[in-house]
């Protein structure tokens, strides 16, 4: 263990890290280097962290850490004077609370490991881990890797995949693969074929198949590629709509004796429907043609459709904007005793809402909670989204309070919150956002940059610079860094309503700010705004 712990601390000088101590800040010696370029994705994966759990102490704590972000605010003081005893449980629940808020988050963690009485556990340190990574401080995330076996919290693979995730969403794969082959130093063993599968996955999945199958290819003779690793690789092609390269691995799975199995069929049917051209119809004629082919192929091999099966053409139906041959779909998968999931009626939903019929939407809205599935927040974002393009305030703000009424808001994600807040901002009801604003903050659902960055932009629109002003700050206070068109939005309407010494004190702030935290500011050079 102590040569382990030694190799670890030679590997971080070598890459130009400073370690971490108690009695200094993170330093970010190592440059961070920029994505490679930012994508969208869908189902990220998500290594397994602790969930929020009622806790009335960490309410009240990150409710006190709130409120005195300022950096000119003592935390220390605050802390004390409220009498809080730690815990890793309280730690760790407050922690999951301000996640969204890396300085927050990042101050509190370092005041409570140096209280005398408390240590951090492992989940404490694997989410700050996340947390830091998600604002790309990768260094500071190193050096929590090496204050973790320092302090005899032995870094585990959990720990690897979240910096794997956060390396690949920021686009950066070679520093992912490097830190997969540095883990071996900290986990004290050789990665095996789960950890081989996660940095696979975590490729494919944030679009990056091409260098998930070269790390494939170069590595397969060590690790024995399953079942697993074959389909990942066949999700990540279909992924970006290479559905010829998948079909090569599904193959290769056949020639090499690896046994199919309905999940691979399912990606490969998912990829061949979900991202096809649907309009004019005879495309999506050969879309349903050929999912039609690969149906029988899974028979052929004595597999059977299953759910999953049927929610993707569902869903390529909905798609494709045919209720009643996606309802026909529907109710024919039940008369064969395939019970729907939440994703099948979503589907149906979704397409029914779209279509303009949603009287039948909400049938079936009720029928699901009756047979006992609960909807997700995307079944409910059906209906926002066409409220929302209906500008149909009053429906929105009905089914809204319907749901507060029967405590359902904790169903509610934040995007559906941005949804309704971009719908009210756009319509100027500025109380019906900050009644969404202070539910989404009780419920600890949020706000994030995109909650903030509506707002600001809401309040710019009409004229309500003062406001408009407070809640950047408090953006900015809260680890957030706007982006550039917030930043321009804001200068330029300041200067035309002839507030330039209120602009002069705001990006004074922000140069505090930057001090405190970061240098991520200072790509921001704001040219002089000509009327």
């Amino acid at each position: 263990m102590l040569r382990l712990r030694h190799q670890a601390v030679q590997f971080l000088r070598r890459r130009g890290y400073a370690l971490y101590s108690s009695n200094n800040r993170f330093q970010t010696t190592a440059p961070i280097e920029s994505a490679d370029l930012e994508l969208g994705f869908e189902n990220p994966p998500k290594p397994g962290l602790p969930p929020i759990v009622p806790s009335d102490d960490a309410d009240a704590l990150s409710r006190l850490l709130f409120q005195h972000h300022n950096p000119f605010h003592a935390m220390e003081s605050s802390l004390q004077l409220a009498g809080i005893r730690l815990t890793q449980s309280l730690v760790l629940q407050t922690l999951l609370r301000i996640r969204n808020f890396s300085k927050i988050a990042l101050g509190f963690f370092v005041w409570s490991r140096d209280q005398a009485y408390h240590s951090h556990g492992a989940d404490a340190y694997d989410l700050m881990v996340d947390v830091l990574g998600k604002v790309r401080q990768f260094d500071a995330a190193w050096q929590l890797i090496v204050e973790m076996d320092q302090r005899g919290v032995a870094p585990s693979p959990r720990t690897f995949a979240i910096l794997v995730r956060r390396y690949v969403a920021a686009g950066l794969t070679r520093q992912a693969i490097r830190a997969f082959d540095d883990m071996e130093a900290f986990i004290g063993r050789e990665p095996g074929t789960a950890e081989f599968n996660m940095l696979l996955d975590t490729l494919c999945k944030y679009g990056y198949p091409k260098v998930a199958t070269e790390f494939f290819n170069k590595r397969k003779v060590s690790f024995e590629p399953d079942e697993k690793a074959y389909t990942i690789l066949v999700y990540g092609w279909c992924k970006i709509k290479k559905t010829d390269m998948a079909q090569k691995f599904l193959k290769e799975m056949i020639e090499r004796g690896v046994e199919l199995n309905v999940v691979t069929y399912n990606v490969l049917l998912n990829g061949i429907c979900r991202r096809a051209s649907l309009h004019p119809d005879f495309c999506f004629d050969k879309t349903i043609h050929e999912a039609e082919n690969l149906l029988s192929d899974m028979r052929s091999r004595g597999i059977e459709p299953d759910v999953t099966s049927y929610s993707i053409i569902i869903h390529v139906c909905s798609r494709a904007h045919k209720p009643e041959l996606s309802v026909y779909m529907f109710r024919s998968m039940k008369e064969k005793g395939i019970c729907p999931t939440v994703a099948t009626y979503t589907s149906v939903i979704k397409c029914l809402a779209s279509c303009g019929r949603l009287e039948e939407a909400e049938e079936l809205l009720n029928e699901m909670m009756a047979n006992g599935v609960c909807p997700s927040p995307a079944t409910y974002n059906c209906f926002f989204k066409e409220y929302r393009g209906r500008k149909d305030i009053s429906s929105a703000m009905k089914l809204y309070k319907k749901m507060k009424e029967m405590g359902s808001l904790g169903v509610l994600d934040m995007h559906t919150y941005n949804i309704l807040i971009g719908m009210f901002s756009m319509l100027s009801q500025t109380e019906l956002v900050m009644e969404l604003w202070h539910d989404m903050i009780e419920k600890g659902i949020g706000p994030d940059m995109d909650s903030y960055t509506l707002l600001i932009h809401g309040l710019c629109e009409r004229q309500k610079w003062q406001e408009a002003c407070q809640f950047f700050m408090e953006m900015i206070e809260k680890g957030l860094l706007p982006q550039k068109v917030t930043f321009e939005t804001l200068y330029r309407g300041l200067i035309q309503a002839d507030m330039l010494r209120t602009w002069r004190r705001l990006q004074k702030k922000i140069n505090e700010e930057s001090l405190m935290f970061s240098s991520d500011f200072q790509q921001y050079q704001l040219k002089p705004y000509k009327r």
